[in-house]
């Protein structure tokens, strides 16, 4: 199995993100990673230098990645953090992940996209013999 990836691709006037991984947890760790390069375009430039720990609960597989990626576009747009990576564990109750990353600063990063949303059109989640596979469309 390939390590796990994210694949950005036009939409309509939206923006779709397909992530592959070995496992689910890697799955969400794409999709955060993706999520974070359609909002700065270079993910490499943000610093894992401030530490935060998003909790989602629930138990469905699609909702937990769905809910994820709210959070870290809650946190970007009410904080301006930007997540240089998530680690993300599953807990009894639902997902945690541990981010680093840093506030938005326009000096250093560049505004790609502005995220309006995270949508359930077209939302999957499937696991197949190969791994987990996931296609998400963002609203900008």
């Amino acid at each position: 199995m390939t390590p796990s990836t994210h694949e950005i691709f036009d939409h309509t006037a939206d923006l779709g993100l397909r992530v592959r991984a070995e496992c689910f947890e890697g799955l969400c760790e794409a999709a955060a990673a993706g999520l974070t390069e359609v909002i700065a375009g270079d993910a490499a430039a943000v610093r894992p230098a401030v530490a935060e720990t998003l909790c989602v609960t629930g138990n469905d597989s699609v909702w937990l990645l769905f809910d994820l990626l709210g959070e870290l576009l809650a946190a970007f747009e009410l904080r301006r953090m930007l997540f240089a990576e998530c680690r993300v564990s599953r807990t009894a109750d639902g997902l945690q992940a541990d981010c680093l990353g840093e506030p938005f600063d326009p000096a250093r990063h560049h505004l790609a996209h502005e995220v309006k949303a995270i949508t359930q059109h077209e939302l999957d989640v499937s696991r197949s013999d190969a791994g987990w596979e996931a296609t998400l469309i963002l609203d900008i």
